[in-house]
């Protein structure tokens, strides 16, 4: 039985300082799946990925890291003819990264409700979901419907991160309907302080709770009752990933039947472990380094 299902877009990134001044750059490949589908796999969780790629090198590069990594990628797809997207991420001096998408028209956009394996879904611990995807145009979300309602079906848990990114939305408004449409489908929601006004009406007192609070920690509402962890004080090398690896940690001590300030420890852990990494994802732990 696979532990946690996942569907995203693999993408490659480009990290480097101010474009126009720089003349190094670091090719890595990512993506807030990519990351928890990894992280889950080096804790020793049987993870699978559904997403689609491009039949170029960024494509191919993507499929060796998840299958060298152990993730389960059985499902994935190779477009013809499209292209890998692309993100490129600028460093400043004392500001927030300045990150560029190039992904219109690509292959991971073209995921679509035919290529999700109800089957194989059904037969999962869990399925996890993010609006990132939902954002990537109709048939992708289409493709996320179809996953979360084949979960729902077969009364398999729901984890749903709602990762917001407001220049992949038409407007707030659709961003609002959709988000917070998969979040009341949800069993467990993960989200950041400022996304909490996007998904109001599913921050009931049933439903498991994760808010990022940056750098004065997180917190979980579970059981009625809510929980607080505060951040490690590790070097930051570069914040891109702590999300998606916090929400790895919490998901794999919950798969190991822990209690909620065991979660939080956890996902705490891993989130230190992706900020210290140039990577989003190379610095994560294997279960022995926990």
């Amino acid at each position: 039985m696979t532990d946690v299902y996942t569907l995203g877009e693999p993408l490659g990134v480009v990290s480097s300082g101010r474009v126009r001044h720089e003349s190094e750059a670091r090719l890595d490949v990512c993506g807030p799946e990519f990351t928890l589908a990894i992280a889950l796999a080096r804790l020793g969780h049987r993870c699978a990925y559904l997403g689609k790629v491009a039949d170029d090198e960024l494509g191919a590069r993507a499929l060796t890291v998840l299958r060298g990594e152990g993730v389960d990628v059985e499902d994935m797809r190779v477009a013809e003819g499209a292209r890998t997207g692309l993100l490129l991420r600028e460093s400043r001096v004392g500001r927030e990264l300045a990150v560029t998408h190039y992904r219109t028209g690509s292959a991971g956009a073209l995921l679509a409700p035919g290529n999700v394996p109800i089957d194989r879904i059904a037969a999962s611990r869990m399925l996890h979901v993010t609006g990132l995807t939902a954002a990537l145009g109709r048939d992708a979300q289409d493709a996320v419907r179809a996953a979360v309602t084949a979960a729902r079906n077969a009364e398999v848990a729901i984890s749903f991160s709602v990762e917001y990114v407001p220049e992949l939305w038409p407007s707030v408004r659709e961003a609002e309907e959709v988000l917070g449409e998969l979040a009341c489908e949800s069993h467990l929601l993960f989200l950041r302080q400022d996304e909490l006004d996007l998904v109001k009406p599913a921050l009931t007192p049933e439903r498991e709770v994760v808010v990022d609070r940056g750098a004065k920690g997180a917190s979980v509402r579970a059981d009625r009752m809510r929980y607080d962890v505060q951040g490690w004080q590790v070097p930051v090398v570069d914040t891109a990933g702590a999300g998606e690896a916090f929400a790895a940690g919490y998901i794999s001590a919950a798969l190991d039947g822990l209690i909620p300030q065991e979660r939080l420890h956890r996902g705490a852990l891993l989130s230190a472990a992706a900020v210290t990494s140039v990577s989003d994802w190379q610095g994560l732990p294997t279960r022995a380094e926990l």
